[in-house]
């Protein structure tokens, strides 16, 4: 971890390997780049292109990536050939637990449904598996990709154990967690939350984070892109309050930061890595006799000296975004079709939010009642609120406070929820659909008092 790495004079090749591969990571997942007048980051720009080429072929393959992971799980669950689960690379991908063979199963089953029209339309709507199917499935396929083969250029020469080292003072103090995680939050909000739960998983994996961070940083820190929340501002129809919605959104997001990591169930996750052991209470502190930036250069250093070549990171990169391909589409699919059914053809998310009624009212939140409709239905899906309020809802300041809040409640199954379920990070759906509302509590003060401020 951060022990002493020694402080003699690093040579060429060291700093080279931390600086070149570093310098590429942080442009391609941190840098902002103008794309017409929305703001994105190149990974996201490459992203779209890729979705662009394998536009006329994306839904079949992805289908065929789906039914591969059910039927190979399936097969590895009822055969257990031992040969092929000598591979770890096979056995990562397809021995999995009965509840996510469950899982990917009708994940397979939905898909099939949905690519071909057959059985109830409530599940191959254009407002159920379509939009998972031909909206959100393509996007995430080309992100996985990219992200998944170029990510080591962040993770694995020394990029995150300079920034880590430097910033743990402000992050362990604030959200109680490491300073590496403003980089997972920089990528997040600059391109993709999905990116920043890949690169959360990742590093859980490889013991830089407990069970405890990772949790917090996967359900806290993996923020909305800037331009999604132009997406969803402009649903709402009030692109020329941009600027102080981004305001709102930030000082709720930090709020909700600060906050919900103290509370269960967050509080009660386990100090421990993922492979039980207990986690380093010295791997933050600067050795004496050292500066805290000569020290976070010497763990960086350290890092990019034991980084593996060409070949190994590619290798590497080909492995996560295998990974992410074959183990979340199947899961997204599942459950964000799942969770859309419910949103769209049951009151069940109307009923639950009928509680928050008086809660709105008391913030003084005009159409409250139509407000709350729309409050838990996010946990389904981050856009459906600001569908229904530019539809249902006239006061401006009631649409402010919807779109804002869809936003900062950050947890929905057809995307994050789901990728979260799917990864490694340790929360199960009853725990995020209490971070889900423990989020709307806490930062729907926070958005009303700045919406009356800056709308009203």
């Amino acid at each position: 971890m951060s022990e002493s790495t020694g402080s003699a004079s690093p040579n060429w090749r060291t700093l080279f390997a931390f600086i070149v591969p570093s310098l590429i990571g942080v442009f391609l997942f941190m840098t902002p780049v103008a794309i017409g007048e929305a703001m994105t980051i190149p990974i996201a720009v490459m992203a779209k292109t890729l979705q662009g080429w394998i536009a006329p072929f994306a839904q079949a393959m992805i289908v065929a990536i789906v039914c591969i992971t059910g039927v190979m799980s399936a097969f590895v669950a009822l055969v257990k050939p031992r040969q092929l689960l000598k591979n770890h690379l096979f056995r990562h991908l397809f021995a999995v637990s009965p509840i996510w063979l469950v899982t990917r199963l009708a994940g397979m089953l939905f898909i099939l449904m949905t690519y071909f029209k057959v059985g109830p339309e409530a599940i191959y709507s254009s407002g159920t598996g379509a939009l998972v199917l031909h909206e959100l499935l393509p996007v995430l396929f080309s992100v996985f990709v990219l992200a998944g083969l170029l990510l080591p250029l962040l993770l694995n020469f020394g990029l995150l154990e300079l920034v880590g080292t430097l910033l743990t003072k402000v992050m362990r103090p604030l959200f109680g967690v490491p300073g590496r995680s403003a980089v997972n939050c920089v990528a997040s909000w600059l391109g993709d939350g999905s990116v920043g739960i890949l690169m959360t998983s990742r590093q859980y994996e490889d013991k830089h984070y407990t069970q405890r961070e990772a949790a917090i940083i996967g359900t806290t820190f993996s923020a909305v892109s800037i331009t999604f929340c132009l997406v969803v501002i402009g649903q709402v129809k009030l692109e020329h309050l941009f600027a102080p919605f981004y305001l709102t959104v930030c000082a709720a997001g930090i709020t909700a930061a600060i906050i919900v990591p103290r509370l269960p169930p967050l509080r009660w996750k386990k100090d421990c890595y993922v492979d039980g052991s207990d986690a380093n209470p010295g791997a933050e502190l600067v050795p004496e006799g050292k500066t805290l930036f000569g020290h976070a250069l010497d763990v960086a250093l350290a890092k990019a000296e034991k980084a593996p070549g060409v070949k190994g990171t590619l290798k590497e990169g080909v492995h996560n975004a295998l990974d992410m391909v074959f183990a979340v589409l199947p899961v997204v699919m599942a459950v964000g079709t799942f969770a859309l059914i419910i949103a769209e053809h049951t009151p069940v998310f109307q009923i639950l939010g009928k509680p928050f009624i008086p809660y709105l009212e008391l913030l003084q939140v005009p159409e409250a009642a139509k407000a709350a409709e729309t409050i838990v239905v996010g946990f389904a899906d981050m856009f459906i609120p600001s569908i229904l309020a530019a539809s249902n809802i006239e006061s401006d300041v009631t649409r402010f406070i919807v779109a804002a809040l869809s936003v900062t409640q950050l947890i929905y199954m057809s995307e994050v929820g789901a990728l979260l379920l799917g990864s490694k990070i340790p929360v199960n759906l009853f725990e995020l659909f209490c971070i889900f509302i423990l989020r709307t509590l806490v930062t729907l003060p926070v958005i009303a008092l700045m919406a009356h401020w800056l709308v009203g």
